[in-house]
């Protein structure tokens, strides 16, 4: 009874396994991304998230390194030799790197607040060639996530399924 039972527990995980493997990752590249420049919404029209002024040097270097980091905005675009590396500020990394985040997770308030160092605008930040438009910045928030679920997948069913296997043959 017991060898049967490991054994229907060991099929349903490489079942879900395979299907879990089977399904298409889905990505979103920036070039198939098309809109206006900004957020368009109903109710306020076209915005942008930019560093608040009166925020701290301190504060905005936080928000910065968070929205590069764990917000997974992809920060290239603001580092040296990047379109919007110049003026090399603290407040126009901040605004670029903020706008980025704002633009791919909701376009909301929520999503520009960073602490209280960021506040929307109607005003285009965009320019030269740096531009603010999502659909032109490399921003890897949009990035789906999910393209690395297959490996961590299959590593995690590997271990279970060798600890399975071992308890079930002893």
């Amino acid at each position: 009874m017991r060898t049967q039972f490991w054994g229907f527990l060991l099929f349903l995980l490489l079942l879900n396994f395979f299907c879990q493997a089977a399904r298409p990752v889905m990505t979103i590249r920036s070039e198939s991304l098309v809109g206006p420049q900004g957020n368009t919404t109903f109710l306020e029209g076209t915005t942008w998230c930019v560093a608040r002024p009166g925020a701290s040097q301190a504060e905005l270097q936080r928000a910065l390194d968070w929205a590069c980091g764990i917000g997974r905005v992809d920060c290239t675009v603001i580092e040296r030799h990047g379109d919007c590396y110049e003026p090399d500020t603290i407040v126009s990394h901040a605004s670029f790197a903020f706008n980025a985040y704002y633009q791919t997770n909701g376009n909301n308030r929520i999503a520009c607040y960073f602490g209280g160092t960021a506040t929307l605008t109607k005003i285009n930040p965009s320019y030269g060639k740096c531009s603010y438009d999502v659909s032109k910045s490399e921003v890897s928030a949009a990035r789906s996530l999910s393209k690395d679920k297959p490996r961590w997948l299959m590593l995690m069913y590997l271990y279970i399924g060798i600890v399975l296997l071992i308890s079930w043959r002893g």
